[in-house]
């Protein structure tokens, strides 16, 4: 079952989104394409074998851009396996009607390991609730529209490395981003396809931030 932990500092958050991201140019050239998370965060662990969903709706976006850049948040584990990552766009606003799909990767590749426990990945040393880990994936060539909502679908594969794994939970604050999970691998949907209905609290679960760059 998963466990779920809150922790309130809105202070703690911005500083690593703002200085801990290796190779980036967040505050000078990143801008968001919809409001992100802002606010505390809790933890859910447990990954191992479960797919984390989380929607963008287009009547939420500040502005349209070629390429989207997704980002996601850890605050628990050390190894981070992930067998696919994909987005879903529907054929309309509030439809759960899938129109296509596209990959995500990170690194080039949409399994990536991600290791949590390297300065060069996670400058802030152990990363937990005080300091979480804000993952910057690869873009993706894809250019979100009003008229349409996403799906961003994560799937972390079944082994004892993601047992541990613990994902930032977007909290109560204000945000234009809402989620859930499911057990088993949801990223194999296909175009006709409905999406499914979530488990979770309706906050996003990994995904802190949508943006440009």
């Amino acid at each position: 079952m998963k466990s779920l932990s809150r922790f309130f500092s809105l202070a703690a958050l911005f500083s690593v989104v703002l200085a801990g991201l290796p190779g980036n140019s967040f505050a000078a050239a990143a801008k968001n394409l919809v409001a992100g998370v802002a606010g505390p965060v809790t933890s859910n662990t447990l990954w191992n074998g479960y797919s984390a969903l989380n929607t963008i709706y287009g009547s939420s976006l500040y502005t349209t851009n070629a390429s989207t850049v997704f980002y996601l948040g850890f605050v628990g584990g050390s190894t981070v396996d992930i067998s696919n990552m994909v987005v879903y766009k529907t054929t309309a606003r509030g439809s759960l009607k899938i129109a296509s799909v596209t990959p995500v990767k990170l690194g080039g590749v949409s399994n990536p390991s991600i290791n949590l426990t390297s300065t060069s990945v996670c400058p802030v040393q152990p990363v937990s609730v005080t300091n979480p880990c804000i993952v910057r994936l690869d873009p993706t060539v894809l250019a979100l529209s009003p008229l349409n909502d996403y799906t961003l679908a994560v799937f972390f594969t079944n082994d004892s490395n993601n047992q541990t794994t613990s994902s930032a939970v977007g909290s109560t604050y204000p945000t234009s981003l809402t989620g859930g999970f499911l057990n088993g691998d949801e990223t194999q949907l296909t175009v006709g396809q409905s999406l499914p209905a979530l488990n979770g609290t309706g906050h996003t679960y990994f995904l802190m931030y949508v943006m440009t760059n």
